[in-house]
């Protein structure tokens, strides 16, 4: 019996420990809203740009929150938008640039992600002022991308470029993971620099509008008109040469989900104070 009393007395003593642990941790913690705006530059990646290239970037920009749990972790939301394009005329591959595909879209995103900081971080402090930090989290975004016709930019979601029948489109209103890196720097107590490297793997592969086979022209100039021909092959072939817009022929690649990145720099104001352990006696 007092062996078990004992057992039981240790058990609780070493609760009693990590709970005191963590509360002393939480309450000495740096708590407190943050809130700005950042500026920067976004790209896409996919079938339009499977080399990476990084010659057109778009503006991109947004609003910040974050909500510092301790100078390690934070939760952070942002309304963000970019503009994306990629053109098949700046690729180095022969095909791509015989497809002679492209568009332009805007996105607008909303993002949760958690972040983790490398190093603590407090807000007015002379030694930890600045830190890395790791995130990853999860957006939603609104995309429409569109194609230059006859001096007119056309929306290509309503054309079924790849044969999709009407209503059965792609949406335009869709997920993706969140993740990236970046680095924050205090300016003053209330003002910091955030530097952030963002990428988002989205959950569709039609944010170019390219995706699958090329349809039956035929069927398409049928169901959506001669503009959906048009702009679904744009192909540029010899005299010679078969038009590379033959029904069933490979237009994108469906199993690589499209990409889009945004790099920027914000201006973000605390609004929290700097919260010290409680006096206990």
């Amino acid at each position: 019996m007092n062996i078990l009393c004992l057992k039981i007395s240790v058990v609780k003593k070493t609760l009693f420990t990590i709970l005191f642990a963590i509360s002393g941790f939480i309450a000495s913690a740096q708590m407190g809203w943050e809130a700005g705006g950042w500026l920067g530059v976004s790209y896409y990646f996919g079938d339009l740009n499977t080399n990476f290239n990084l010659s057109r970037p778009g503006l991109a920009g947004g609003l910040i929150g974050r909500w510092n749990f301790n100078e390690r972790l934070c939760l952070k939301v942002g309304a963000n938008y970019g503009s994306v394009s990629a053109f098949d005329s700046d690729s180095e591959n022969s095909y791509e640039k015989a497809r002679n595909l492209g568009f332009k879209s805007n996105i607008f995103d909303g993002t949760a992600q958690f972040e983790f900081n490398f190093l603590p971080y407090i807000h007015g402090s002379k030694d930890q002022f600045y830190t890395p930090y790791l995130f990853a989290g999860f957006s939603v975004f609104y995309f429409n991308p569109k194609a230059e016709y006859k001096g007119e930019m056309v929306e290509l979601r309503p054309l079924g470029t790849e044969g999709q029948f009407k209503g059965e489109e792609y949406y335009t209103v869709v997920g993706a993971l969140t993740y990236g890196v970046g680095f924050k720097i205090d300016l003053s107590y209330e003002w910091s620099l955030n530097f952030e490297l963002s990428a988002r793997r989205a959950f569709t592969d039609y944010l170019d509008d390219v995706s699958t086979v090329y349809p039956d022209m035929d069927d398409l100039e049928a169901l959506r008109g001669q503009i959906a021909v048009d702009l679904s092959d744009r192909s540029i072939v010899g005299p010679t040469e078969i038009p590379i817009g033959q029904e069933g022929r490979q237009r994108g690649n469906k199993n690589n989900k499209d990409s889009y990145v945004m790099f920027g720099v914000g201006l973000v104001y605390y609004f929290g104070d700097i919260r010290c352990p409680p006096y206990t006696r």
